[in-house]
């Protein structure tokens, strides 16, 4: 059987920067076992589409989400982005 999982990377990397708003790419990418570079595009999809924000602050960037978003999937527009982090235990919750 493939490895797979039910979570996207581009969602572990939402929620984990939902959970740790102050962080560098290379530390999301050690702790989700991912590549830097990999990271660095997801967060880069994620701004561009307004899900995240993103300011330097030293060598690391500050990043605010924007939970009231739907989702992506048009079966699944009606879902705000806050009820998916709602079931990552990485998430802090508000």
């Amino acid at each position: 059987m493939g490895h797979w999982t039910f979570i996207t990377d581009h969602g572990a990397v939402f929620a984990y920067i939902a959970k740790h708003r102050k962080v560098r790419a290379l530390d999301i990418a050690l702790e989700l076992g991912m590549s830097e570079r990999s990271v660095r595009r997801i967060i880069a999809d994620l701004a561009a589409e307004g899900y995240i924000n993103k300011k330097k602050e030293g060598k690391v960037n500050r990043y605010k989400i924007n939970p009231d978003l739907p989702l992506r999937r048009p079966d699944s527009r009606d879902i705000k982005v806050r009820e998916l982090l709602n079931i990552f235990p990485l998430h802090k919750g508000k």
